[in-house]
């Protein structure tokens, strides 16, 4: 049976002649899901060239849904190049594979991201790269650190889970000086809290990279990470690992991250005041010994915050009181009706996490009791606080 195009109906409804009219233009970017690319003929296959986005060639290279959240997210962060990656992790190893080789040295903050830290401690080690851990509150720690085969130093700012802010500019200058690459872990600035490329003094990170995963999704369901640099040659370095590897991002993942954006500033802003009253109002609290709040007065970085930044994220940490134990705290966790406990943060539903940081660090933490970490989401503030109030009260209101 034929129909028409003179071909059986299963051929006709493959490779069907009916192309859509040009010229429809919407607010919303289109998706496409593509792994083959189709060529007019020979001479385009050959003409076009992945490392640039003048045309495509295939999936994994990128399409038009990928290749516009690429340019948005760089222009995010104020850099020229971006590449995603599946995860945030995902955009660490990425940094990491492509700029280190066997005999290279890494330098990591000692209040980074623990993945990034485990992934350095067993990965990196399999291929005969070293790794050290520097104070990041201290820029002279960095620059005694570094040394011949310093290749890598990653920089985060707050520090994971502990939240102090460093000073940035000190930092990349100490790298900078002795000609180190510097990268990044933007997440909690997601573009929005400071500048990385234009740092106080005109300092400038090489690379910043975020976990899109986070802020830019905003809405705790999707996973994905960015690579953003302003240096061509480092971009295409990065560019080159990126395809070596297979690293891809699914177009509705993309479409996910691209929704989500026009609301990025004003989700911020509004989780970044809800975390502030709230850390205010735990710091009048006796069973809490302190906040840790870069934003807060007191608090470890403050000033750099201060002289860095322009806002804050929806995330802080309180220590308890030394006098507490671990299974009060838990109880105190547990306790939480509307913070439900989980990992990660930035989404609309409030998230808690208790911590015992001297187990997470190779210095010693100057912490003596238990850190739980808060992601404020867009709950009412007062039901918030009024959570707060009846989980302390039930954990240690005999006390």
């Amino acid at each position: 049976m034929t129909n028409d195009s003179g071909h059986d109906p299963a051929t006709a409804l493959i490779h069907h002649a009916y192309q859509p009219p040009a010229g429809f233009t919407a607010m919303q970017p289109a998706i496409h899901k593509a792994s083959t690319v189709i060529f007019p003929d020979t001479a385009a296959l050959r003409a076009r060239n992945w490392k640039e986005k003048s045309g495509y060639t295939y999936g994994l290279h990128g399409t038009p849904t990928t290749f516009t959240l690429e340019e948005r997210i760089a222009t995010l962060e104020g850099g020229l190049q971006t590449l995603l990656l599946p995860s945030g992790l995902a955009a660490i190893a990425l940094v990491d594979l492509a700029l280190l080789a066997s005999g290279d040295e890494l330098l990591i903050p000692d209040n980074a991201y623990g993945p990034g830290k485990e992934l350095a401690r067993n990965e990196l080690a399999k291929f005969g790269i070293t790794h050290r851990f520097y104070d990041a509150m201290n820029a002279g720690s960095l620059a005694q650190a570094i040394g011949p085969r310093t290749r890598l130093v990653w920089l985060e700012a707050p520090g994971s889970v502990t939240m102090e802010f460093p000073d940035l500019a000190a930092l990349v200058g100490a790298a900078r000086d002795r000609g180190v690459t510097t990268a990044l872990d933007n997440t909690w600035g997601a573009g929005i809290a400071f500048d990385a490329f234009d740092l106080p003094g005109g300092a400038a990170v090489d690379i910043s990279m975020q976990a899109l995963t986070k802020y830019p999704s905003g809405g705790g369901d999707v996973l994905m990470g960015s690579v953003t640099t302003r240096d061509e040659a480092l971009h295409l370095k990065l560019k080159f690992t990126h395809m070596r590897i297979g690293f891809g991002v699914g177009a509705n993942d993309a479409e996910t991250l691209l929704r989500a954006l026009p609301t990025l500033a004003l989700r911020y802003a509004a989780q970044d005041q809800a975390a502030r009253t709230l850390a205010e109002w735990l710091s009048q609290r006796s069973e809490i010994g302190r906040v840790l709040h870069p934003a807060i007065p007191g608090a470890p970085g403050f000033a750099n915050w201060q002289a860095t930044c322009r806002a804050a994220a929806g995330l802080f940490s309180v220590v308890f009181d030394a006098r507490f134990t671990g299974e009060q705290v838990d109880a105190f966790v547990d306790a939480l009706r509307l913070f439900r406990i989980g990992y990660s943060w930035a989404g609309p539903v409030s998230l808690v996490v208790p911590y015992r940081v001297q187990e997470m660090r190779s210095q010693p933490a100057p912490y003596a009791g238990i850190v739980v970490r808060f992601s404020i989401g867009f709950e009412a503030v007062e039901d918030l606080i009024a959570d707060l109030q009846q989980a302390l009260e039930s954990a240690f209101g005999g006390i």
